[in-house]
């Protein structure tokens, strides 16, 4: 008696739990599974959102969390718009965002083109080329940091070797001309294989029927490349655009490792300016201003951008 009493009373629990999701909906059942998921979404990315922007249109200053809030309204967007510093910063994250991107997609795309080509090593030449984006940032800057010396760094004796300069007469890290371009360079080395990596993924897909058609119809191998490679590659090429585009709009590990943002302030990006505002200066109402300024340029161009992407892939 005891014994089918015990048997009843454990199975009875699932029976009741089986009834009641059985009573559930598909509705009821999706929103179960996703409301985690929306809850972390709400927690980590939408609450400190609405946040940042009501903190831009205030003076709070989190050094100074005893002192009194003051609503200012726009006035913060209107004092960064209207700095030249910031403006400087601009220029000199367009300035590493262009020349980055031309270069990552051109040595990319002609990387992935090689490879594609299924020469003998192939696949050695293809893990090679791939190591660098596998690196730490900050191991990657001090690498490069080693590598730039004026005294003992290779770069520079490389250079010297091809252009018969003195290695010591120039700092590639330490010459306002020059400074810009050493982070270019870098970054160029550290994620062309990311690019080179989506184009193989493009040019792979593209059937080889297509080519034997356009060999039957006699066209030479550089009209099939810019009739058939170029067009059936584009969406490829654009999607890796947009990707490195992102990243680079917001790069602050590589640069505060190789150059702190100096000589002066000629490689302080907007991110590094950003966090001297916040961090430094203590301005967190003006930085939060800031920051949802750059926000709204990002997610703004990239909207443009991913339109246009995806015009092309319906073409």
């Amino acid at each position: 008696m005891t014994d089918e009493t015990t048997t009843g009373a454990n199975s009875a629990p699932p029976a009741a739990s089986a009834h009641a999701i059985k009573g559930l909906s598909d509705r009821a059942v999706g929103w179960i599974f996703i409301a985690p998921t929306i809850f972390l979404l709400l927690a980590i990315n939408i609450f400190p959102l609405i946040w940042t922007i009501w903190l831009s249109l205030t003076n709070y200053r989190v050094n100074r969390a005893s002192a009194e809030v003051k609503w200012v309204g726009l006035r913060n967007y209107e004092r960064i718009l209207t700095d030249s510093d910031i403006w400087n910063a601009m220029q000199a994250t367009a300035h590493f965002l262009i020349w980055t991107l031309v270069l990552q997609v051109l040595i990319g795309f002609a990387l992935a083109y090689l490879i594609n080509k299924k020469f003998k090593g192939n696949d050695l030449w293809t893990t090679i080329i791939v190591f660098p984006m596998m690196l730490s940032p900050a191991v990657v800057g001090n690498f490069w940091t080693f590598l730039y010396q004026p005294q003992i760094g290779l770069f520079n004796y490389f250079v010297g070797f091809l252009t018969g300069a003195d290695p010591s007469s120039f700092s590639m890290i330490g010459d306002v001309a020059l400074a810009p371009w050493a982070i270019v360079i870098v970054d160029t080395w550290m994620w062309t294989p990311f690019v080179m990596l989506i184009c193989l993924a493009g040019l792979r897909s593209i059937p080889d029927s297509i080519y034997e058609a356009a060999e039957c119809d006699r066209a030479s191998k550089w009209r099939q490349f810019w009739t058939i490679t170029i067009p059936m590659a584009l969406p490829f090429l654009m999607l890796a655009v947009l990707f490195r585009g992102i990243e680079n709009f917001k790069m602050f590990d590589l640069v505060v490792q190789l150059t702190g943002g100096g000589p002066g302030s000629i490689t302080e990006l907007t991110s590094i300016n950003l966090k001297r505002e916040a961090f430094e200066k203590w301005r967190t109402g003006y930085a939060s201003a800031y920051a949802v300024i750059l926000f709204v340029t990002v997610f703004g161009l990239a909207s443009i951008y991913v339109k246009a992407l995806n015009k092309v892939k319906e073409r």
